[in-house]
């Protein structure tokens, strides 16, 4: 385990940091527990010559706990249900996915 690795165990062991949730296959059903990172960053999409601001709903997840996620696999954080929508993007280090969301 490199020291990356471990220090991303230990942001993702803090309840402060990382939140307990749920990854459901699209495909096949299959359930498993996964601490998330949210995140909720402005997106700023250009049209001609006017900038249009809105929302997004991102989460960081490790590559250990979810190592295939797809489009269209549902992401459930309390009681909100979200759909991973475009490709899931890896870090540096290959240590952690970055999943774009929607509502479900």
């Amino acid at each position: 385990m490199t020291v990356f690795a471990a220090a991303v165990d230990r942001i993702y062991a803090n309840p402060s940091m990382a939140a307990a949730a749920v990854w459901i296959s699209a495909t096949t059903s299959e359930e498993r527990p996964i601490r998330a990172i949210r995140r909720a960053p402005d997106r700023i999409t250009e049209f001609g010559a006017g900038r249009f601001v809105s929302d997004s709903m991102m989460v960081d997840v490790r590559v250990s706990d979810l190592p295939d996620p797809r489009p269209g696999d549902l992401i459930v954080i309390g009681t909100n249900s979200f759909t991973i929508q475009g490709e899931p993007v890896r870090d540096r280090e290959r240590l952690i996915w970055s999943l774009d969301l929607r509502p479900s």
